[in-house]
């Protein structure tokens, strides 16, 4: 759902080469402006490494900036993922986790090519060669470097097949508790919201109670308009936000050429973001 008062759209879930999106954070910006958006969040995948650029290439376009971090949890080996919203990015306790689960990461992504060498022709350093300076690895990184190789044509096609997780070629990795996530969060002075609650697409989903816990340890939104929550599930999920007083929020989870997610196809509304602005209090909005 695109949302507007007056010209205002809001995108508060995009990626950059820092985590698994394909431009540098200033990209991004530009995108974002092209795009028609007015306010933005950077949210890469357990780092805050773009921030700066972000930040500076958006008030040089016109952009209103929202400093943003999307952690990896799990909950009963279920993968959640938190977005966290103004949050200090140099708060001891939420830094060690997110650099735990970086640290996890890069090993893990060590064990796939491991595996995939054995069958493909890759070795690590067609991996590194798709990571920026900073950037947290990801399978997203290993499919790129499929690509290259020849094996497939593009990311879709190596994850419905040869990096599913129910593949032969997956490996785990570490990833907080995602009702400790919330109170890191929340403890550094950020406003957490779970993104895209339903997306069975990307395998199981938590139950309700699991979001009951992690409301009760201090959950502040659900992203609801978010192209990999079905219609149907919308719904209730609208539901639960009205039931506790959650923040509603509609986001593209833009990764430049990596997902077919254009910026601004889900946004949120001024309401919302006043509402995240107003809670949070680890670091700013940062304004043209």
């Amino acid at each position: 759902m695109r949302h507007r008062l007056g010209t205002m759209m809001i995108d508060l879930h995009t990626h950059s080469v820092f985590s698994d999106g394909t431009q540098p954070p200033a990209g991004v910006m530009e995108s974002a402006a092209e795009a028609g958006i007015d306010v933005v969040a950077l949210t890469d995948h357990d780092t805050t490494a773009g921030w700066t650029e972000a930040a500076e290439r958006a008030v040089r376009l016109g952009l209103t900036f929202v400093p943003g971090m999307e952690v990896s949890c799990t909950s009963g080996g279920i993968s959640v993922h938190l977005l966290s919203y103004l949050h200090d990015p140099a708060d001891p306790g939420l830094v060690a986790e997110v650099n735990k689960a970086r640290d996890s990461r890069r090993h893990r992504a060590h064990a796939i090519v491991d595996k995939l060498a054995v069958d493909f022709p890759i070795t690590w350093d067609d991996v590194r060669a798709r990571l920026s300076p900073g950037a947290a690895v990801g399978r997203p990184h290993i499919a790129d470097a499929l690509i290259e190789v020849g094996v497939v044509t593009d990311r879709t096609e190596a994850f419905a097949d040869i990096l599913h997780p129910r593949g032969r070629y997956y490996a785990t990795h570490y990833a907080v508790e995602a009702v400790t996530a919330v109170r890191l969060v929340r403890a550094a002075g950020g406003v957490p919201v779970m993104a895209h609650p339903r997306a069975r697409s990307r395998g199981r989903v938590v139950s309700e109670d699991v979001l009951e816990e992690m409301i009760g340890a201090g959950l502040r939104g659900l992203e609801i308009d978010h192209r990999d929550n079905p219609e149907p599930e919308r719904v209730r999920l609208r539901e639960i936000a009205a039931a506790h007083d959650l923040i509603v929020t509609g986001s593209s989870d833009y990764h430049g050429t990596g997902k077919a997610n254009v910026l601004g196809e889900n946004t949120t509304t001024p309401a919302a973001l006043a509402a995240i602005e107003a809670e949070g209090s680890g670091t700013g909005v940062v304004r043209p």
